[in-house]
């Protein structure tokens, strides 16, 4: 095997080994050693297999290192993202480009559902890997009940 290069996303970290997701291809890998990760870091960064096995890697190259924090907000979606949303079904998604830099998803849920499809956003792994593509380096959920169904809105930000 030989060197990559790429965006990861530290998914688990331990005193003396870090697992990273690639966030193009989905693979995982194995640091053998942890230099000071923690779980939600993003790097860009160059890692290569360990001789004489090849199951574990080693971090040859950081190029950038951030971390994305994932806020569950008090606040509601904008007007905006609820009238992206006010004649789709329950469960289609609409993405748009946030003013400036960044993304913002909105989609409908049934209204007693929108707690728990908030926490799944805050804890789905995908959430953070989507971040890392996005360049975030901040999620932020909003959510809103009206008469029947429920807005969730997870914005991707910058710095």
């Amino acid at each position: 095997m030989t060197e990559k290069t790429g965006t990861f996303v530290v998914t688990h970290a331990e005193d003396e080994s870090v697992v990273l997701r690639d966030v193009d291809s989905a693979q995982v890998h194995t640091l053998a050693a942890n230099d000071g990760l923690e779980t939600h870091d993003v790097l860009e960064a160059t890692i290569a297999p360990e001789p004489p096995l090849e199951v574990s890697w080693t971090l040859i190259d950081v190029e950038d290192r951030r971390r994305v924090e994932l806020v569950d907000s008090d606040l509601e979606p904008t007007t905006h993202s609820k009238e992206l949303v006010a004649d789709a079904d329950v469960g289609d998604l609409h993405q748009h480009e946030r003013a400036g830099t960044g993304e913002i998803h909105v989609f409908r849920v049934p209204a007693a559902q929108v707690e728990e499809a908030a926490r799944d956003v805050l804890q789905d792994e995908e959430t953070i890997a989507r971040a890392a593509r996005l360049e975030a380096v901040r999620v932020e959920v909003r959510r809103a009940v009206d008469d029947e169904d429920g807005v969730l809105s997870v914005r991707y930000l910058p710095d």
